[in-house]
This record gives C-alpha cells, sequence and structure tokens, in this order.
C-alpha cells in the first residue's frame, strides 16, 4: 500500500506548478495534502480514473484546510476530531476495513506564540482521539504537525530552543502522543539520521544549504510496526512521504 502525504502550501498553485504531473507518476493508493488553502468547488482536479476526492476546508478563506485523493473506497468519512466541530479543516479521518487513515494540519503557534497554549490544547484532544481510534483499529496518521521533535529533527536547534515548533510545550505533546502507541516511522528506521528535513523557508540559499525543519511525518499504531517497509527504498510502503517543495 502506497500513501503519500504533503503540505501543498495552496493547491490551487501547486497545481499550476505539476502537482498533477507528480500525482499520476506516483501511484498512490492515498494522497493526503495540508494547507489546501481553499474551498470545495473551487479547483477542479483532473484526477485520474477510480480516484475519489475527500475535502475538508476552513470556513475562513484562503486558510488552512486538507484533502485525501483515494482509490480504495472508504467505510466512513469524518471531519474534526470526537465532536466533527473542524473551523479550520485541520483533521480527515478515513476508514477502511483494517485501519483508520488520519489526514492532519496541526494549528502553529504563531511566531510570537500567540497561539501556543491553543495548541497546546488541541493536542490533547488530537491524542485522546486517536487513541480513541486505535482501541478500535489500528491507526495511520500523517500530515504537517508543526513540530520538530528531536533536536536532530533540525539544523539549527540550539538558536531556534524555544521558538514556534521547537517549543518545550511542543515538543513534550509529540512525546507523549508517541508514548500512547505510535511509531515515528522514520525514526524507526533512522533512529539517529541527522539533515533530514520536510521544511525549508524561504530565506536565501537555505534549501541549498539544507538548513531545514522535519516537521511532517507518518505515525502508525505500534501494533503495525511489522509491516513497515523503508519507504526511501520500497516503491510499496505503510509510509511514503514526500518532503514539501515549490516544484
Amino acid at each position: 500500500m502506497k500513501l503519500i502525504s504533503w503540505n501543498v502550501n495552496g493547491l490551487r498553485s501547486c497545481v499550476a506548478k505539476g502537482f498533477l504531473d507528480y500525482f499520476r507518476s506516483a501511484g498512490a493508493d492515498a494522497f493526503c495534502v495540508q494547507e489546501t488553502k481553499l474551498q470545495e468547488g473551487q479547483l477542479e482536479l483532473d484526477l485520474p480514473a477510480g480516484y475519489r476526492a475527500y475535502w475538508n476546508c476552513a470556513e475562513r478563506k484562503g486558510y488552512s484546510g486538507t484533502a485525501v485523493f483515494t482509490r480504495l473506497e472508504p467505510l466512513a468519512v469524518r471531519k474534526g476530531l470526537s465532536d466533527g466541530n473542524d473551523p479550520e479543516g485541520r483533521v480527515q479521518t478515513l476508514e477502511f476495513p483494517s485501519f483508520y487513515l488520519v489526514n492532519v494540519y496541526t494549528p502553529n503557534a504563531r511566531r510570537d506564540l500567540s497561539r501556543l497554549d491553543y495548541r497546546i490544547a488541541w493536542e490533547a484532544e488530537f491524542r485522546a482521539y486517536l487513541k480513541e481510534l486505535d482501541a478500535r483499529k489500528p491507526v495511520v496518521v500523517c500530515g504537517d504537525l508543526n513540530v520538530a521533535h528531536r533536536e536532530i529533527d533540525l539544523k539549527n536547534a540550539k538558536s531556534n530552543r524555544g521558538n514556534a515548533g521547537f517549543t518545550d510545550e511542543e515538543r513534550e505533546a509529540m512525546t507523549r502522543l508517541l508514548a500512547a502507541g505510535f511509531i515515528d516511522t522514520f525514526r524507526h528506521f533512522y533512529p539517529d539520521r541527522t539533515d533530514a528535513y520536510t521544511w525549508w523557508s524561504f530565506m536565501p540559499r537555505v534549501r541549498e544549504r539544507n538548513i531545514g525543519w522535519r516537521i511532517d511525518y507518518f505515525l502508525v499504531s505500534r501494533r503495525l510496526a511489522p509491516y513497515l517497509e523503508d519507504a526511501q527504498s520500497r516503491a510499496m510502503s505503510w509510509a511514503a512521504t514526500i518532503a514539501r517543495s515549490s516544484f
């Protein structure tokens, strides 16, 4: 099974830069995107035959939003967490016979940390929701979790300590999520690898010099560990990640 996750930072712009060419070549069973920044109906995608599109758009125009394009027919689709209230379009859950697929775009704490308290409260609710799902069947979580969990998950850990995405509170929330029964699939295969990032700022030569952060993840229920394959060396995998790109 091939699953792909990508924060596209505006799907309309990404489509103009070749998104569909990659989509068609990738052949994913489910393709999850975050930060679509559009309302349902604003974009007509010429998806290959057999794919279904599921959208969760933010109420605010041009903001946040998630989508899943899948050729696997889900048993059920849910927006948001347990209460179904998701005005920012951040979570989608697709139920399949043997697992749940959760597509997520975690709230950013903001540069001034004005949203950190909200973020941490959201994290607790998200963790409880995943544990609720995991009690029924295994869970695959993918998306932009907006946190570099360990010091090796970003280039300049010392100078970024306390900044949004690398606060003690956000990192502890990720630690608690993993401790609740989930595996960071990349670290499962590469526990100590450095210089492996999924996001780079727009500052000059930052990407060229690989000064980045690893904030996009595939997490899976711990009992799925025997089924994991290295997405970098195998075409078919439980967890196939793609770094963000502006093409």
